[in-house]
């Protein structure tokens, strides 16, 4: 199994996403392009690459690999496509990192953000409320689904988790329960960087580096069946967890965190009853479930939660990226009454919090982006389309490196393997090859945003815009299909 760091915008870099050049770009007037194009089109201001390469640290990226290549700058967005500072095209198969739900460039979004910004910029949640955290609120706890009636705020998906998992110790220290702090998780899933959420995240390349973690970590199989033995029981990862409670005690576990559909490894899902054979298991050992829907919620999966596409009902869900479209930073912890209720008394609080955690702001764009969801019906639509999406991707099959395919809505990766028969997968050495020396920028190169990773066996992950149509079904295979035969031919038979 490769364990290198995942692919990115370049052969070299290690970000996460992969790309290319394609079509002839869009002719743009100076007056339609935008500031920063502008500066660098006139040179006011520095060329956008001196200053990238001088000023800016990239995340997950191998600075150096720029020292040879362009950095991709993106300046433009529109529907399914952004526009580098060069004016080409890409369709974007990962939602700039699985965010984007709603498509790029509404600028309804950013008016909504405006008119609150007049209104009242900022104000902070602690010990104070304002309407847009209040309405926000309230219409999540009515979206979501059981008694997940309450909502507090963070600005992204790693203080989302680590406010879960805080929340889960302090609960159970609240009820008579102090000793249960730990947190089950499962191996390759990627949950945040933070420490908190750096201990939940089950790949040992991003953890070792800044170990040692917050303790109380212990991580589980997960659901990639297409690495199990045939014979082996289908529900035997969600019986791992009540091996792992029992081996750790019952009375120090707090909670036990799982991804609908698990993004590290490459969109694993669940076998069926695996959720509710984990939610009783949970209940039997009073742990805590918690659905990290950093990905999976906001229509991603066909739903506005990732927990109602498997029919399971957990105790907190942690969100974010599709809460707003990313077109503001938020993020928030979803509990039930349960969660909530010892700390509704009292002198009694959940002392913890962030500044910007309900940001009036990115309430404000988060409502503007719910009724885009609501008022275009996009959980329908990625429903109605998903079959046609899973059918190209089912498509490569026949393909000698394509080896699986899997995932669910519009959230599914392909694995690739040397050999198809005996799902021999590449090496570190040769992964590195395959997925950063050619696939990642000849994607890149060709039109196509996507992720190749290799944070367990290779992949190739798609995750398009909700809006995202046979039109975009059909680009993706014109550009996928050809490459993954090129690097069969390169990097396999050569």
């Amino acid at each position: 199994m490769a364990t290198n760091v995942t692919s990115a915008t370049t052969a070299t870099s290690d970000g996460g996403t992969a790309a290319g050049a394609s079509s002839p770009a869009l002719a743009r007037t100076p007056a339609t392009r935008t500031p920063a194009a502008r500066a660098h089109a006139s040179g006011g201001g520095g060329d956008l690459q001196e200053l990238a390469k001088r000023h800016l640290w990239m995340h997950f990226t191998r600075m150096g690999a720029f020292a040879e290549h362009e950095v991709p700058v993106i300046v433009r967005g529109e529907g399914c496509y952004v526009y580098d500072q060069h004016g080409k095209r890409y369709l974007d198969g990962l939602s700039a990192l699985y965010c984007v739900n709603i498509g790029h460039g509404r600028a309804e979004l950013g008016e909504a953000a405006a008119r609150q910004a007049g209104e009242l910029g900022f104000y902070t949640n602690w010990s104070y409320a304002h309407p847009p955290s209040i309405e926000l609120a309230a219409r999540i706890a009515a979206l979501a689904p059981g008694d997940l009636n309450r909502v507090f705020f963070v600005s992204g998906g790693s203080e989302a988790v680590e406010s879960a998992w805080k929340l889960a110790k302090a609960y159970h220290a609240a009820t008579g329960e102090p000793r249960r702090h730990k947190l089950i998780s499962r191996q390759l899933a990627y949950h945040g960087t933070s420490m908190g959420a750096l201990t939940a995240t089950g790949l040992p390349p991003l953890r070792e580096p800044f170990e040692p973690l917050t303790p109380g970590g212990h991580h589980v199989a997960n659901t990639n069946s297409y690495r199990w033995q045939e014979d082996r029981d289908p529900l035997w990862a969600a019986d791992a967890i009540e091996e792992a409670i029992l081996f750790e005690g019952a009375h120090t576990v707090a909670a036990v965190i799982l991804e609908p559909v698990q993004n590290g490894g490459g969109c694993f899902v669940p076998q069926d009853g695996y959720f509710q054979r984990v939610r009783e298991i949970c209940d039997r050992h009073g742990v805590l479930l918690i659905s990290d829907e950093v990905i999976c919620a906001w229509g991603r999966l066909g739903h506005m939660f990732g927990c109602e596409r498997f029919d399971y009902q957990p105790d907190m869900v942690t969100t974010a990226k599709g809460i707003t479209s990313a077109y503001a930073p938020m993020g928030a912890v979803i509990t039930s009454d349960r969660v909530a209720e010892p700390f509704l008394h009292g002198m009694a609080s959940f002392t913890h919090g962030f500044t910007f955690g309900g940001h009036p702001m990115a309430c404000a764009t988060a409502m503007a982006n719910i009724d885009v969801l609501e008022r275009e019906q996009l959980c329908q639509h990625v429903l109605d389309r998903e079959g046609e999406f899973r059918a190209m991707l089912e498509s490569l099959r026949d393909l000698p490196i394509v080896g699986d395919v899997r995932g669910a809505g519009y959230f599914h990766a392909i694995e690739l393997v040397k050999d198809k028969e005996t799902k021999e997968t590449f090496n570190p050495d040769e992964a590195e090859v395959l997925l950063r020396g050619f696939l990642s920028g000849e994607l890149y190169r060709r039109g196509l945003i996507c992720r190749t990773d290799d944070r367990g066996d290779p992949i190739v992950q798609l995750s398009p815009p909700l809006i995202a149509d046979r039109e975009q079904f059909e680009e993706i295979e014109a550009i996928l299909r050809p490459t993954l035969i090129e690097a069969w031919e390169r990097i396999v038979r050569h």
